[in-house]
């Protein structure tokens, strides 16, 4: 039996098996994140929306740790903030903010992923936001939005400006805040915060080298941006070639997430 026969097998009977990989998937990111060192104690978030018509969504269980949530333990919701599954824990107000205010306007959302990392944050706090100072940079910077602060993202009137300012990119820098990314999977929205991330490692680690970079010239920069704007090609590399082998190495460090 395969892999993917034996998870069919498993599906609760309560959800369909399209819905069933996606907890999956959305688990494994979970403690992903949590294995790359960006979780956040209990906060921070990660969604993903349910296949189907209704832009119903997975968001984590507010109190547990990254590293600890499984496929059944995700709770979903509708975009009204309804509880669609039974849980012992309620979900973070904020992240409901955030979360649904994308998952409302891009059909494309299949996974929105919010971080608060050290790094992340102090670019995202800069003046002069994220820089195409390497070609790391360069994977984002074509594809980055931003969004001004307003404080914790409780108030609903502010998802209207988050969704303006995200408009079609699927990279932004939370100014004062953090970082976040939308992907068609889970997998690309991973893939694409692991390069935000570390774009935003590079330069604050460039910065402290002293207050010049080595240029880039203008002509790579708009090379790099054409190869990149295919995004069935970038769908493809994060589910196929990226996301498979961040499953084995989860399973090998913290398995689990599949319960």
């Amino acid at each position: 039996m395969s892999p993917a026969e034996a998870r069919l097998k498993e599906v609760p009977s309560n959800m369909s098996a399209a819905e069933w990989e996606q907890r999956i998937n959305l688990a494994a990111c979970y403690r992903l994140v949590a294995l790359y060192g960006w979780d956040d104690l209990v906060d921070t978030h990660i969604s993903a929306r349910v296949p189907g018509p209704e832009h119903h969504f997975l968001i984590n269980p507010y109190g547990l740790m990254f590293d600890e949530i499984t496929a059944s333990s995700l709770v979903k919701v509708d975009l009204d903030g309804n509880q669609l599954s039974q849980s012992d824990y309620s979900i973070n107000p904020a992240g409901f903010t955030i979360h649904s205010a994308i998952h409302e306007v891009r059909e494309d959302a299949g996974c929105v992923l919010h971080l608060h990392t050290v790094d992340g944050t102090a670019v995202s706090s800069g003046p002069d936001g994220l820089l195409p100072l390497n070609q790391t940079a360069q994977l984002v910077t074509h594809d980055l939005a931003y969004h001004d602060y307003e404080g914790i993202a409780l108030d609903h009137d502010e998802r209207p400006r988050l969704q303006r300012d995200l408009g079609t990119k699927n990279h932004m820098l939370l100014r004062n805040h953090g970082t976040l990314t939308v992907g068609r999977s889970v997998a690309s929205a991973f893939e694409r915060m692991y390069h935000l991330e570390r774009a935003c490692s590079m330069q604050v680690a460039t910065r402290a080298l002293g207050p010049i970079a080595y240029p880039v010239e203008q002509q790579a920069i708009d090379k790099n941006t054409e190869l990149l704007s295919n995004p069935d090609r970038a769908e493809l590399r994060s589910t196929q070639l990226v996301w498979p082998p961040l499953l084995r190495k989860l399973d090998r460090v913290n398995p689990g997430y599949r319960d």
